[in-house]
């Protein structure tokens, strides 16, 4: 067993690879041996369509899923915001990674003036969209694809003020330029920033050795936050944010938590603070709450606007 090779499958964009990489050093340091396997998804390949037009959840992860279960690899590395809240039969969450910085980025021109003027910003992301429209409802938002250098190189051909990352990817990769902005306003996507490891469920030599890769408390933080996703039925496509902190000190964990109109002006929030107890159903009963506030409406009309 011990002469066994982990195959490793990755998206072949540059990010996905130091993701894979990543995850491979870990498991070499432990005595694993490895080998990175890379496949384009076709989250990749159709880049002339928003996301949800594509109508497929996790986009980014099935070529993936279905070269697992093939048997054509062992694990696959994800970054955790792209993975659906329902895992295909018989892939299991094997690792969570300490999660790296959690904010959304804007990345501009030199010049911020356009803040306080009309202004183009390029996301593909329906959930940065919508929080950008709400605070800036005079500004144009466009639709931005591709792996984040072939975005940010768009944003560099293009007449667009802006264009809105996740701080973690750009980071990653050393691709975060001098000129840019913390959104600390933007609640990020669910799990954002952290990374996630997933195997087969029978596979026990991986499992074993994922498990040595796993941190504890951004695995129960991105637990609430897709929990919190999953009951507001959101899959990839409505705008939903959700972020949760850990006070060590109080043992208390801070959620926040949004769902937005596709158009930004309709915003349902919630802040709360919880002893550490309440993890388990924590993300269910904000969504609950969320809901009955008015969000079950919501998300029907959002639903049926993205249908069209």
């Amino acid at each position: 067993m011990a002469d066994k090779i982990i195959r490793i499958g990755t998206r072949d964009s540059e990010l996905a690879l130091w993701q894979a990489h990543t995850v491979e050093k870990k498991l070499n340091d432990l005595g694993y041996k490895t080998q990175i396997i890379a496949v384009k998804s076709q989250g990749d390949i159709l880049l002339d369509k928003p996301l949800y037009e594509l109508g497929i959840t996790g986009i980014f992860t099935k070529t993936l899923d279905i070269a697992m279960i093939n048997g054509e690899i062992d694990i696959a590395v994800h970054s955790m915001k792209d993975v659906p809240t329902a895992l295909p039969k018989g892939i299991v969450q094997a690792a969570v990674l300490e999660r790296a910085n959690s904010l959304d980025i804007l990345v501009h021109k030199g010049n911020l003036d356009f803040l306080n003027e009309s202004a183009t910003i390029a996301t593909g992301s329906l959930r940065r969209q919508a929080q950008w429209l709400n605070k800036y409802p005079n500004h144009k938002v466009v639709d931005l694809r591709g792996n984040v250098n072939t975005r940010m190189q768009k944003l560099n051909d293009s007449d667009w003020s802006g264009a809105v990352f996740a701080a973690a990817g750009l980071e990653r990769i050393n691709l975060k330029p001098g000129d840019y902005i913390n959104l600390d306003w933007m609640i990020p996507a669910p799990a954002q920033g952290a990374m996630v490891v997933v195997a087969m469920e029978n596979d026990n030599f991986a499992l074993d050795a994922l498990t040595q890769l796993n941190d504890i408390e951004t695995e129960i933080v991105t637990y609430i936050e897709r929990q919190f996703l999953r009951t507001l039925e959101g899959g990839c496509t409505a705008p939903i944010g959700a972020l949760v902190q850990y006070n060590e000190e109080e043992d208390t964990l801070h959620f926040q938590g949004a769902l937005f109109s596709l158009d930004g002006k309709v915003k349902m929030e919630i802040d709360k603070t919880v002893p550490i107890e309440e993890w388990k159903k924590l993300g269910f009963n904000m969504a609950k709450e969320i809901l009955e506030n008015g969000g079950a409406e919501l998300m029907k009309t959002i639903k049926e606007s993205l249908k069209k």
